[in-house]
């Protein structure tokens, strides 16, 4: 049987106590997300309310299907900079009018939705995955252009985004633009590369520069309805394509749009779905609160799965990776699991082979993520663990199916890019609160710039100070511990959002429905060398 049998016991004191971590850490997951949701505060959303405006998460849900989940992406954007959460854009996957789209929506509260440069990495982020997975984009705008006092840091890398979008126009995937407020500067260009474009009724104001930047650079003056409003867009100029009289009918017609675009997938519908057999509430009392405290990810893997059925490759051989076969919502899906944290030589060869399976078949990859990197020392050295890991990684580098990947538990080192961390371009990554990722662990680190200073000074013939010594460590300790935690990481969007463990079939199932908006092409030869 290929059933996954479970040894979890969850009477265990042991599990209650990973399941009570895990629970701390989604409540302050929450508080955090409740700071996106927030936008620019009570006063500010008032203030929107009050001239009649719905707010950009309202929008969205208006724009949906009914009763369709909408998978929002990188929440957390811009945690821990001067910058609000959220990064004052919300992006994400939902349904429309049956059409798997990419949805970007300004959040007007947060200083009237101008971009600062986490909302550029942010925007840029949206597009990279419209254009991997062929996704149609909705942009619901309201925005008054570049955060001015960043604009170093925003408007050289900010022409991408224009670039984007006529990219994806090119590559035959269709972008709507729905303007509710101000689109002016170089924020204009969304609507102007969009291949649609609907604007509400004296609300809608679109202008390259706006009646004082007008009269500063020509003397004309001039208003903002005969300059860019949707009734001049509309009669005059051309640039609207639909005139709404409120928001909600912007929001009626940009759902007609899109049931008009004749939009088909190009890969194959999924198969059979089955439930897991196992709870996916469990997922919560499974990774130890003590990341050096080991966990087998079949567990995981049980509740992930449809029918908690995993044919495992090579179970015998490199056992501290987990390796198999299994479908999720319907979809085929090759799995790489760590098992023990530490990647030794056999582990990275059976991954390559996986990996060039996969490809072979046209399958898709999912990495859960739990490693402390490849194992080192003289008899690992010797027996080629080098080489091995850069055989692992050259086939991840160069492998064309689609990648997932999850963040369990730990992910450190060189191990993180072997088993497909951002540098990667996995199609999506997600992480667990009870995640770390670094370049090592925060002891390790500690102790090797301890070693080091160590040895100076012992060469330089002077006195080791042990007392700044454990200061500098517990210093250390504590910086690497605070830069290793998810929402420092997807801060920086180097995920695109901290999950619940409880979601992430659901997060997955919807993951690879839109990774086959593209063709799943495996790569045939194309690999590296492999050093044998």
């Amino acid at each position: 049987m290929t059933v996954l049998a479970s040894a979890l016991d969850t009477s265990a004191p042991e599990y209650a106590a990973h399941r009570a971590a895990m629970l701390a850490k989604l409540d302050d997951l929450a508080a955090e997300h409740a700071k996106a949701v927030a936008g620019g505060g009570e006063k500010y959303t008032a203030r929107h309310r009050a001239r009649g405006r719905l707010t950009a998460r309202e929008r969205i849900e208006l724009l949906l299907d009914p009763d369709t989940p909408f998978l929002e992406l990188s929440p957390l954007a811009a945690w821990g900079s001067d910058y609000a959460v959220g990064a004052s854009l919300v992006t994400g996957i939902g349904v429309v009018e049956g059409v798997e789209c990419l949805i970007t929506a300004n959040d007007p509260t947060v200083r009237g939705g101008a971009s600062n440069p986490w909302t550029l990495k942010k925007a840029l982020r949206a597009n990279e995955i419209a254009a991997a997975n062929r996704l149609p984009v909705v942009s619901l705008v309201e925005s008054g252009g570049a955060d001015l006092p960043s604009q170093k840091e925003i408007f050289i890398p900010g022409g991408g985004l224009f670039r984007d979008l006529t990219r994806l126009s090119a590559a035959g995937v269709p972008t709507v633009a729905v303007v509710f407020g101000n689109s002016t500067a170089g924020g204009a260009y969304v609507p102007g590369m969009s291949d649609h474009v609907i604007m509400v009724k004296e609300q809608a104001k679109v202008f390259l520069g706006g009646p004082p930047l007008v009269r500063m650079a020509t003397g004309e003056e001039s208003d903002d309805e005969s300059l860019g409003g949707a009734e001049m867009h509309a009669r005059v100029s051309g640039l609207a394509d639909y005139f709404a009289v409120d928001e909600k009918d912007a929001l009626r017609q940009a759902r007609r749009v899109v049931a008009r675009l004749n939009w088909r997938k190009t890969a194959d519908r999924p198969g059979h779905v089955e439930p897991p057999l196992h709870d996916e509430d469990e997922l919560l009392g499974i990774v130890p609160g003590d990341l050096k405290v080991p966990f087998d990810p079949r567990e995981v893997i049980a509740r992930l799965v449809d029918g908690s059925d995993f044919d495992e490759f090579k179970p015998r051989y490199g056992t501290s990776l987990v390796t198999g076969w299994a479908r999720l919502h319907g979809h085929p899906l090759g799995i790489l699991a760590n098992a023990q944290g530490v990647l030794f030589s056999e582990e990275s060869q059976k991954a390559a082979q996986f990996i060039q399976l996969a490809n072979q078949r046209d399958i898709p990859l999912l990495f859960l993520h739990n490693t402390t990197g490849y194992m080192v020392g003289r008899a690992y050295e010797q027996g080629g663990i080098i080489k091995h890991g850069a055989m692992m990684i050259n086939a991840v580098s160069n492998s064309r199916v689609p990648h997932l990947s999850v963040l369990m538990g730990a992910s450190y080192g060189a191990g993180h890019y072997g088993m497909c961390g951002r540098a990667y371009d996995p199609r999506f990554l997600f992480a667990w609160p009870s995640a770390k990722s670094a370049v090592m662990g925060p002891q390790q680190l500690a102790g090797v710039l301890s070693l080091v200073a160590r040895a100076s000074a012992a060469a330089g013939g002077r006195p080791y100070d042990e007392e700044a010594d454990a200061a500098l460590r517990a210093m250390v300790e504590q910086q690497i511990e605070a830069e290793s935690l998810p929402a420092f990481l997807s801060g920086r969007l180097y995920d695109d959002g901290v999950i619940d463990p409880r979601d992430t079939r659901t997060v997955l199932g919807i993951c690879l429905s839109a990774v086959h908006g593209a063709p799943v092409e495996g790569a045939r030869g194309g690999f590296g060398v492999f050093r044998m």
